[in-house]
């Protein structure tokens, strides 16, 4: 089936559908047995589970970082829209200067960030050309900057509030049943195109 599917999508097209969805730029740190600190850009994130508090990040199985983060704890940096030139560093454009860092406990962790997750690995698996890396988070920084985004293959701030989409009941939660209800679903190759 993936080789039949594959015939018809374009990767260039994937790339791009892919890149229609806005996504927070993260830094993923860690360091090698020697000691010696790496990190990679990633904007493939996402929070997996509240209890236990779990969260991932998907990294291309060429990139070095990948490499590093089976067994060692490691640091998801979301970046500030301050920090642009980090995301580039990170992705290989690499500065004249290094990142500022700072070692919080054996974890390297950048400075400026909007958040930062420190993790423990909890456990990796198979995406494809990529791989998938759960790690529990065992402790967090919230700052007050604004978060970088990366939208279309170009980094943007995350703009103002939209007034009226407060989400204190986001459907998500098991007792809304909102799915239940649907009954006008199809599937996607029967649609025709807007």
């Amino acid at each position: 089936m993936t080789q039949e599917v594959m015939g018809c999508i374009e990767e260039r097209e994937l790339r791009h559908a892919f890149g229609m969805f806005a996504a927070g730029v993260t830094v993923v740190t860690t360091r090698t047995d020697d000691g010696v600190p790496h990190g990679a850009t990633v904007s493939a994130f996402t929070a997996v589970s509240l209890d236990p508090p779990l969260a991932q990040v998907t990294l291309t199985r060429a990139s070095r970082g990948a490499r590093y983060l089976e067994a060692a704890p490691f640091a998801i940096n979301i970046l500030s829209v301050e920090q642009k030139d980090v995301a580039l560093h990170f992705a290989g454009k690499v500065l004249d200067a290094e990142p500022e860092w700072t070692l919080d406990g054996n974890v390297p962790v950048l400075t400026g960030n909007a958040a930062t997750l420190e993790c423990r690995p909890w456990n990796i698996y198979d995406g494809g050309d990529h791989i998938i890396v759960v790690g529990e988070v065992i402790a967090l920084d919230i700052t007050k900057r604004e978060p970088l985004v990366l939208f279309g293959g170009e980094f943007h701030n995350p703009g103002g509030r939209i007034e009226g989409a407060r989400r204190d009941n986001s459907g998500d939660a098991p007792e809304s049943d909102w799915f239940a209800g649907s009954s006008s679903f199809r599937p996607l190759h029967d649609r025709t195109p807007l």
